[in-house]
């Protein structure tokens, strides 16, 4: 018999009594606010939710869906379901490389088409048919890379780019940074983890990213800081989700686009202005 049965026989209205009072010490206990609710109370409504969120408490590798080893598993798998596509990439990559030395308004025209085609197919062969897979929000990164693929043909293949740059400290870096993400990318990874999942231009999104931020460094015109923002997105996407893996290739993404970046900055403030050339 516990003692709360015992003091209702021998005393039902004590009982009653005490039951209330420890009710009603119960509820002031609910009631009573929280320090952290208490000092909530002082702030912005927006401060006040970080507060009581605890957003301090989390980790960048707290936001990933899968894990390294199946990220990385996933490059492998396409790379086996797409082949030989790859080398058919890797051919119109160096196709690019060499229209770039002597670009013209046609072959301008031509690698335009063929980041359009790339883009496209990054969208949809990837992101939208396998990473989608392990990452839900692959499916936007999908529609994002399909809308960089109509920019280009808006921009690209329509005329509004000029690819009559001359050979500056800007088409220098881009002409570097295409070769950087057609050869080193592909052979630091090769090094790393092996060819069965090396990310190849033109099929992968990271190395197209890149080459794209390098190839528009070697163009002019009112198109290219429209067309350089999602390969900029994109390029801090992948650092963040290689440094939450703790990928060493993260801070060779965050070195590339720093660089592309100071390229694009430097080219801009070297060009003449419009009033300038107007008086030559």
């Amino acid at each position: 018999m516990t003692p709360q049965t015992t003091l209702r026989r021998r005393n039902p209205q004590g009982y009653r009594h005490l039951a209330c009072e420890t009710d009603d010490a119960s509820d002031k206990l609910q009631d009573r606010p929280s320090d952290a609710a208490r000092r909530s109370r002082h702030l912005h409504p927006f401060f006040s939710g970080l507060l009581m969120s605890e957003w301090w408490t989390y980790r960048l590798r707290d936001f990933l869906l899968f894990s390294p080893r199946t990220y990385f598993r996933l490059f492998e798998l396409y790379n086996a379901a797409i082949w030989p596509a790859q080398i058919a990439a890797l051919g119109l990559g160096i196709v690019i490389l060499l229209l770039l030395r002597h670009s013209t308004v046609s072959r301008g025209r031509w690698v335009s088409a063929t980041l359009a085609v790339f883009w496209l197919w990054v969208g949809i062969a990837f992101h939208m048919k396998r990473y989608a897979t392990i990452n839900w929000t692959a499916v936007y990164f999908g529609w994002g890379f399909a809308l960089e693929a109509g920019l280009w043909i808006g921009f690209g293949v329509l005329g509004r780019l000029t690819w009559l740059r001359p050979p500056d400290l800007a088409r220098r870096s881009g002409v570097g940074i295409l070769l950087f993400a057609l050869a080193v990318e592909p052979l630091v990874d090769l090094l790393g983890r092996g060819w069965r999942g090396t990310p190849i231009l033109g099929v992968a999104p990271d190395p197209t990213a890149v080459a794209t931020l390098g190839i528009l460094l070697a163009t002019t015109g009112r198109g290219r800081g429209v067309l350089s923002v999602i390969p900029a997105i994109w390029c801090a996407i992948s650092f963040a989700t290689l440094l939450a893996m703790k990928a060493p290739e993260a801070w060779m993404m965050a070195g590339i686009g720093v660089l592309a970046a100071g390229a694009a900055i430097a080219s801009r403030r070297s060009s003449p202005s419009p009033s300038g050339r107007g008086a030559g």
